[in-house]
């Protein structure tokens, strides 16, 4: 723990008396939640993040896309606009944010949004021609001005949320009590291997209330590598330069290590906005393997169009069919 999470320690319980009084303000009706004619799923977490909140709205996108038209609505963390954005054909990773715009260049069905306020985002959603069907929620748990119709809250598995406490200390956005607000736990980034053992310990920390379902994932990393012009076989590659701007890294790394493959790693902050000094410094490097998120933000520099290129991958969820019926259950 870094001092100065230590020297802070003393503000944590005054952030957890005003946060869950905001909640308990919430819950008694106190402070009013707005619902909403068409199904609403809200992918979040209690922790600051790291916990694959991108890779699950794909995984529902993937999911209801076919049968459903579908709109995710996004804050669009450091975009340089303000207030409702629908992205189209001139959106970029500034205008909209770059998870939102990742789920606008890999989704060509879909309806991506951003706005702050996310009634006034359904709510223009809603006001199109062509309004969408459904509308997923991304990192909305916390902005409890909308009540979902559905919500899943994630957990990684090395950072469980009742290992953990509120700011600033800890990494918890909310207390732990906020858990009980969600229809599904899933527990992400397992190892593929995971125990049954492991699951019932896990189970019984988390003490699920009777309406909810737990569920467990792993991050499944594709076999090659992409970038504007190429692909190039992930096991194959010579020594490379790994650049991360995410909240937590050390997953891909360990799979990268684990795979015997040499290469240097420059860490970022997670949405981190590369400056000049950083595009001249990559520039230099012969080969570059990203995220698929920073690749989103990286790519439009064309110094680095020959030598970029992102590592896809997919969650996959463990008792997948019983996760997609309550999915489409609810949807239905």
């Amino acid at each position: 723990m870094k001092f100065i999470r230590i020297i802070l320690l003393p503000i944590v319980p005054i952030y957890y008396i005003v946060t869950w009084m905001r909640n308990w303000l919430y819950d008694r009706g106190f402070k009013s939640s707005k619902s909403y004619d068409l199904p609403i799923i809200c992918v979040g977490n209690l922790s600051t993040g790291g916990t694959g909140k991108t890779p699950m709205i794909e995984y529902l996108i993937r999911l209801l896309n076919e049968k459903k038209s579908v709109a995710t609505l996004s804050r669009g963390y450091k975009r340089i606009t303000k207030g409702f954005v629908l992205g189209d054909e001139k959106a970029t990773a500034d205008s909209i944010g770059d998870e939102p715009f990742q789920f606008l260049r890999k989704f060509e069905k879909i309806k991506v949004a951003v706005d702050e306020n996310r009634q006034n985002g359904i709510e223009q959603l809603m006001l199109l021609n062509d309004k969408p069907d459904l509308i997923l929620l991304d990192d909305a748990y916390q902005h409890r001005k909308v009540r979902a119709g559905f919500n899943i809250l994630l957990t990684s598995f090395n950072n469980l949320y009742y290992k953990d406490i509120v700011l600033p200390t800890g990494n918890l956005r909310e207390p732990r009590s906020g858990a009980k607000r969600a229809d599904v736990v899933v527990v992400t980034k397992c190892p593929k291997d995971i125990s049954t053992i492991m699951k019932e310990r896990i189970a019984s920390s988390i003490k699920l209330k009777p309406k909810q379902q737990l569920f467990f994932s792993y991050i499944d990393y594709a076999e090659k590598v992409i970038s504007k012009y190429n692909h190039l076989v992930l096991n194959e590659l010579p020594k490379f330069t790994l650049v991360t701007g995410i909240a937590n890294a050390k997953p891909l790394v360990d799979f990268l290590t684990n795979k015997g493959l040499s290469f240097d790693h420059i860490e970022f902050t997670d949405h981190y906005s590369f400056r000049l000094n950083d595009i001249e410094l990559l520039s230099e490097k012969e080969l570059i393997i990203t995220t698929e998120k920073d690749y989103v933000r990286l790519s439009s520099h064309e110094s680095l169009e020959k030598t970029l290129y992102y590592l896809p991958i997919r969650l996959k969820l463990d008792n997948s069919s019983n996760f997609n019926n309550s999915i489409n259950t609810y949807v239905n």
